[in-house]
């Protein structure tokens, strides 16, 4: 950002002098931590700003539903020649092996010694070509609201632009990146050991993961944990009798009252564990049951007057590391186990994503974010409440990298709903924190 002069401030009359002053010190004092290139990085994402805005404008307007193959692809379609131009070798990775569109990759190998890093992003939205949210529409000077704007193509553009800003200064080249743009994060492929292949090969080789989620839509805090997001499905039998016979020592409590037990049991067990998170979201009982995985939904025929003979239960189990996780499980499986007379029960779990636990090396990566933000007179940054974060991409680099960080995206509100609003204004002081991030990795 280039310094105002004193002239150019003072000639708003609601401006005193003393305060025209005061801002030019704190702005000169703040970008004084900034040696020439930094400087130079700040003034090109000034520069090219509103050129960046109308590329990412143009970006939202593509549909990119998850199940919009076509819209994904053109999305991608649409930044390889981005990545391209400034030195990446740029492509697309079919999905069909896992039922989705696919993913963009962009490696560049550059021979400098700085660490090996992995940027991630994805194409796709929750916005299908069915929704009535389709266009970007400016509010006003500070907004713009836009199917995927915040979740993430504001993301994806912040990364395009801290790259160009390294490639203005001539040292991009020098770097080892790789870029893994994915199109199935709204809903992820089967299996997902093809659908995150990507990630986990390219995390297997890096050192660093830097995530451009728009985390929380706070630009004061970044991402150093995220909780996992698996599934549990319990499925229950009974003896099925005459209502009348209820409780009675051959017959016992039926399916019903049995899954309610273990429900009971789950919160009274594991409430009390922080960060642990552990939802019931669909629950279905009767005589006879049904269940549709793949559309959520089931169906249930039983009489008042029959004990219930079945029922089935299903849910997330949300944890902050893998070691809480499988205590969860292992206390869910034990309860489960222990059941009523006359009454069986069983749980199984998926994996979803793992959770991506706050290491020290995230820690001391979100120190060197925080420290540019600073420096460019943006305040520092704290760690987002894992509560506040769901689940994400960069989650499937835990254990394979030294540190891992992400919500480094546009800052917003509503996502995930028509009311999807971004704060425009942030595009660019995003933009420089990431390019002084990635140039302090490498020259530091």
């Amino acid at each position: 950002m280039p310094l105002p002069t004193l002239a150019s401030i003072i000639k708003f009359p609601t401006i005193t002098l003393s305060v025209a002053i005061a801002l030019l010190l704190c702005q000169a004092s703040a970008y004084g931590q900034l040696n020439d290139s930094e400087r130079a990085m700040v003034a090109f994402i000034d520069a090219s700003n509103a050129a960046a805005e109308a590329e990412l404008i143009e970006s939202v307007n593509i549909n990119s539903g998850t199940m919009n193959f076509a819209g994904v692809r053109a999305v991608a379609d649409h930044m390889m020649p981005m990545f391209e131009a400034i030195g990446f070798d740029a492509r697309w990775e079919d999905g069909a092996a896992f039922g989705r569109a696919g993913h963009l990759a962009a490696e560049l190998r550059g021979e400098g010694s700085g660490p090996k890093i992995l940027l991630i992003g994805h194409l796709d939205t929750v916005f299908e070509p069915s929704s009535p949210f389709q266009e970007f529409e400016r509010l006003d000077a500070d907004r713009g609201a836009g199917p995927g704007v915040t979740d993430m193509k504001g993301g994806n553009f912040i990364m395009i632009q801290a790259l160009r800003a390294l490639n203005e200064v001539g040292v991009l080249q020098d770097t080892d990146i790789t870029v893994v743009i994915t199109g199935d994060e709204e809903l992820s492929g089967d299996p997902l050991s093809l659908s995150k292949k990507a990630i986990t090969n390219a995390a297997e080789y890096a050192d660093i993961a830097i995530g451009f989620e728009d985390g929380d839509g706070n630009a004061a805090t970044a991402n150093i944990s995220r909780r996992g997001a698996s599934g549990w499905t319990l499925m229950v039998k009974g003896t099925p009798a005459h209502s009348s016979q209820v409780f009675r020592e051959d017959i016992g409590p039926g399916a019903i009252y049995e899954t309610a037990r273990i429900l009971l049991l789950f919160l009274e067990n594991l409430q009390q564990e922080e960060n642990l998170t552990f939802n019931p979201g669909r629950i279905i009982g009767g005589t006879d049951i049904t269940h549709n995985l793949e559309s959520s939904s089931g169906t249930a025929f039983g009489k008042d007057n029959v004990v219930a003979e079945n029922a089935l239960v299903t849910g997330d189990l949300r944890a902050m590391s893998l070691e809480q996780l499988e205590r969860a499980r292992t206390t869910m499986r034990e309860i489960v186990a222990a059941n009523f007379p006359h009454t069986s029960a069983e749980i199984l779990f998926d994996d979803g994503y793992p959770p991506l636990a706050p290491t020290d090396g995230n820690r001391e990566l979100l120190q060197v974010y925080s420290q540019a933000s600073a420096d460019l007179g943006f305040g520092t940054v704290a760690p987002v409440n894992p509560r506040l974060a769901g689940a994400a991409d960069v989650s499937f680099t835990s254990g394979l990298v030294d540190m891992a960080i992400d919500g480094l995206g546009l800052s917003g509100t509503g996502g995930h709903t028509v009311d999807e609003v971004a704060r425009m204004s942030a595009f660019p002081s995003q933009s420089k924190r990431a390019a002084l991030l990635l140039y302090r990795l490498q020259n530091n």
